[in-house]
């Protein structure tokens, strides 16, 4: 199993960076997708496997035509209905935006007043967050919007880099995880090793892809493209330490405004896969975004079903020996 990563230690690196990640506040995220066509753009991920002239239509099901994560979704924007209380509704929207009005000062990746306004205007037909899509008939209940922008959670002890038997997925020195796409064989075997199901084979060429974190970037001192392109601030890039003690005090403005199901998912070191690189904060059950209530890494058991295989194998070959042996006598 891969080492517990922390910034210097267990990465590999002998002067290791500060490790970089992501929160994602799904609570002031507004659909709008800059992020998902970002990460296209700065990446050259294809639309599909039909390449430029695949087609990008809405699913049917929501303003979605992505669906989740994969070879050429490396972010995907899920939009969520829920039928609610039409005031609890409104209430929703009054008390999200004044849990964001002062919360930021500039530059610092945090919702802005600017985004409390935003909370409020639906000038453009943007549906926001906490607001009804539309106002039921009977004035009891209505439909209001869940978004959230998923991507690869760059695990701590990621399990695609156990089983990868080329090396072409590796541990940057920024501790997030990569695919090399010039090593990969194709073999697949990190497609199920994944608890989060991100990773798949491009099926144009059979190749593994995935998130890098725009790696390339990072290098050069830049933040990813998906958080340099989010309006919001929904996408903040940064030490993981410190995204960790921004996202803590977050949760706790809005349990102190009456947000109390807001919760961060991904962000425990000590869950089922050492923490994720890339953690969320959300506003109902990870299920209802579609992730994993308890993700485990995969690998988990492979040192004890190693070592049980090897004795195994050595109590065979002691019982051969001896049998040898004894016909011999």
């Amino acid at each position: 199993m891969t080492a517990s990563y922390q910034a210097g230690t267990g990465s590999g690196y002998a002067h290791a960076e500060p490790r970089m990640g992501f929160f994602t506040d799904t609570s002031v995220c507004i659909g709008c997708k800059a992020c998902e066509v970002a990460c296209k753009e700065w990446n050259l991920v294809p639309a599909d496997d039909a390449g430029a002239e695949g087609n990008m239509d809405l699913l049917g099901t929501s303003y979605d035509n992505t669906g989740d994560l994969g070879a050429n979704s490396w972010r995907h924007v899920a939009f969520i209905e829920q039928r609610v209380p039409a005031r609890s509704m409104h209430e929703d929207v009054d008390v999200l935006a004044a849990a964001s009005v002062g919360t930021a000062e500039p530059g610092s990746g945090a919702p802005s007043s600017s985004t409390a306004e935003n909370l409020h205007s639906d000038d453009l037909g943007m549906p926001t967050i906490g607001a009804p899509k539309q106002e039921a008939t009977d004035g009891d209940s209505g439909i209001r919007w869940l978004m959230s922008s998923d991507v690869c959670k760059h695990c701590t002890h990621a399990a695609c880099l156990d089983v990868c038997p080329t090396g072409s997925l590796f541990r940057t020195e920024f501790g997030t995880v990569v695919v090399q796409e010039d090593i990969c064989n194709g073999c697949g075997y990190c497609v199920p090793a994944c608890p989060y199901g991100v990773i798949e084979k491009r099926e144009s060429d059979g190749r593994a892809f995935k998130c890098t974190l725009c790696y390339d970037r990072l290098g050069a001192g830049m933040e990813p493209a998906c958080a340099k392109a989010c309006p919001t601030d929904s996408i903040q890039f940064g030490e993981l330490d410190e995204l960790r003690e921004r996202a803590a005090q977050r949760q706790r403005t809005l349990h102190e405004a009456g947000v109390t199901e807001a919760r961060l998912y991904g962000h425990d070191p000590d869950d089922g896969v050492g923490g994720d690189g890339a953690f969320f904060l959300l506003l109902d059950e990870p299920e209802v975004y579609g992730l994993p209530p308890d993700p485990v890494v995969t690998t988990r058991d492979l040192p004890a079903m190693w070592k049980g295989a090897a004795a195994t194998a050595l109590g065979v070959a002691a019982a051969v020996a001896a049998s040898f042996l004894g016909g011999r006598r």
